[in-house]
């Protein structure tokens, strides 16, 4: 069964629609929206297992640019 994460993004303001962009190429993001509340972007990331989601995150949506902060949430098994 794929394990899914949320990931909650806070963009440099001015940024938010080329984080998004650059977000676009990253494999396994299933969906993304830019959302308003404290918040810019909620991305929902799909993978097969647990281990697949660090380097997602660390190596690839973290370091883009214009990225201020990440918040993760990960699913539980049903």
């Amino acid at each position: 069964m794929p394990v899914k994460a949320y990931v909650l993004v806070v963009t440099d303001p001015g940024k938010t629609r080329r984080v998004k962009q650059a977000m676009r190429d990253i494999p396994n993001i299933v969906e993304m929206h830019e959302v308003m509340g404290p918040y810019d972007i909620v991305v929902e990331i799909e993978v097969a297992n647990l281990q697949e989601i660090p380097p997602i995150l660390g190596e690839k949506i973290r370091n883009i640019e214009g990225i201020e902060s990440t918040t993760s949430l990960v699913t539980l098994p049903d």
